[in-house]
């Protein structure tokens, strides 16, 4: 977050309002619930900087999960405090979570999660965080890790399919100013874009499916084979 600064105009991930103010991490914590685990996950998007230009930002999300023993349905809280989900982006999220488990073999109506933005006053809008946040709830399920630099930037399709979203020259810029060493995008690029350059000793996946994502982003297959026994 080292390059966020007072003088920036925030619109993180297209908002159509814009906030003139430095982004500080709230220490505000979930709640300390049995059975739950969690992690600080990070996130890619755009803004606009003083002279309205886009550039692009890395943010952080707290993610937390845990396993019920019924079945009743996937439920995710979206916490309003400090920062807010758009509901675009909640329900991008929901359906990233839904159709990752199940291409990952996975039954996502035991689970509850629970999605923290960590700044003040911040509003997150779009869909291109939907791929990284269903990727982790889904490691998380499969007790799963990846390198925390390592970030996916996309939407998920109901077919399983990485989605374009715009952006991602800027997007690979801010990641490359944080020292993340990869970048995983969606083989199908948005014309918008164009192309981009990858940066010294920063390895740019694009990928065309969740399968492909999670391998980059874990190094793990997306649907484990269970031992025998």
């Amino acid at each position: 977050m080292n390059g966020w600064k007072k003088s920036t105009i925030v619109s993180l991930l297209l908002l159509p309002v814009v906030v003139w103010m430095s982004l500080p991490i709230s220490a505000a914590p979930l709640p300390a619930l049995s059975g739950w685990q969690g992690r600080t996950i990070p996130i890619l998007g755009t803004a606009l900087d003083y002279q309205s230009n886009q550039i692009g930002v890395v943010a952080h999300l707290v993610v937390v999960f845990r396993e019920r023993n019924d079945h009743y349905g996937l439920n995710v809280t979206f916490r309003t405090r400090p920062g807010r989900f758009s509901p675009v982006a909640q329900v991008a999220v929901q359906n990233a979570i839904i159709h990752i488990a199940r291409a990952a073999g996975l039954d996502e109506k035991s689970w509850s999660v629970q999605l923290m933005i960590p700044y003040n006053g911040i509003t997150i809008y779009g869909e291109s965080l939907s791929a990284m946040v269903g990727l982790a709830v889904v490691a998380l399920a499969q007790g799963d890790v990846f390198p925390q630099d390592r970030v996916v930037t996309g939407k998920v399709n109901s077919d399983g399919r990485l989605g374009s979203v715009g952006g991602v020259p800027d997007k690979i810029e801010a990641a490359y100013a944080e020292h993340f060493q990869r970048v995983i995008v969606p083989e199908e690029h948005d014309v918008s874009d164009g192309d981009w350059r990858t940066p010294f000793l920063m390895h740019i996946s694009p990928v065309a499916n969740v399968n492909q994502a999670y391998q980059a982003l874990t190094g793990h297959p997306l649907r484990h084979v269970k031992a025998a026994g």
